[in-house]
């Protein structure tokens, strides 16, 4: 997944300051509050099949697989003096064996519109995998950015940016050879680009298909989900 559906703004200046932290359990409520009103309900596979159905209905099948990520120590958070949570970054590990944490999913989903979006992200997540395996075979251990958000009326504060680049940081002490983001997002994937990084894989959503209908017809200018990659 990526960042939700709001174009960058030119950056300026933060208008209190902040920390950046990482995640632990204690900050779980934090983390999900943040995403339920910045990320979940935006962002455009989660539109494209309402997955957010209105204003205050949750999804518990995604906030279990956001949560996921905490465990590795890896995931950061961007938190004001009065505890005000203004940025997440959730990050993972991806081996040559494992594509992305949806893949290691049970198969058995209650929810038919999660289990839509895990299926395409498990399918993305794979065929990703193999692109970055052609282009860098010697690396073997890679920092998956799994979500990224921002608090709308911190965008275009560097917020992002930042978290990216203490991402980046960890996964060089700790020997990773690429950082991957997987962009859902037409935004998203242009911030990313604008970093440097280089895109490895694009499957355009209308290509997506089943019973010859497409799965996601998602919302202008969402039209295709991509996987960029940067050498650490």
């Amino acid at each position: 997944m990526s960042e939700s559906s709001t174009p960058s703004t030119p950056t300026s200046p933060a208008p209190e300051p902040y920390e950046i932290k990482t995640i632990t359990n204690a900050d779980s409520d934090a983390l999900l509050g943040h995403l339920r009103k910045f990320f979940f309900k935006d962002e455009p596979l989660n539109v494209a099949v309402q997955l957010i159905e209105y204003e205050n209905s949750t999804c518990p099948e995604l906030e279990r697989y956001s949560l996921k990520s905490i465990k590795e120590g890896t995931s950061l958070m961007a938190v004001t003096n009065t505890n005000h949570v203004i940025g997440v970054c959730l990050n993972g590990t991806i081996t040559s064996t494992i594509s992305n944490e949806a893949e290691t999913e049970e198969d058995d989903c209650e929810n038919v519109k999660f289990s839509k979006v895990r299926s395409f992200l498990n399918y993305c997540g794979k065929e990703g995998t193999k692109a970055i395996a052609q282009r860098y075979p010697d690396v073997e251990k890679i920092m998956f950015v799994k979500i990224i958000s921002t608090d709308t009326a911190w965008r275009g504060k560097g917020i992002a940016k930042e978290l990216m680049d203490r991402t980046r940081k960890i996964g060089r002490e700790r020997g990773y050879g690429l950082i991957r983001v997987d962009c859902s997002s037409y935004f998203s994937a242009r911030a990313v680009a604008r970093l440097g990084f280089e895109c490895v894989y694009e499957l355009k959503y209308k290509d997506y298909i089943e019973n010859g209908q497409p799965i996601f017809q998602t919302e202008h200018p969402h039209l295709s989900f991509t996987v960029y990659v940067q050498k650490m």
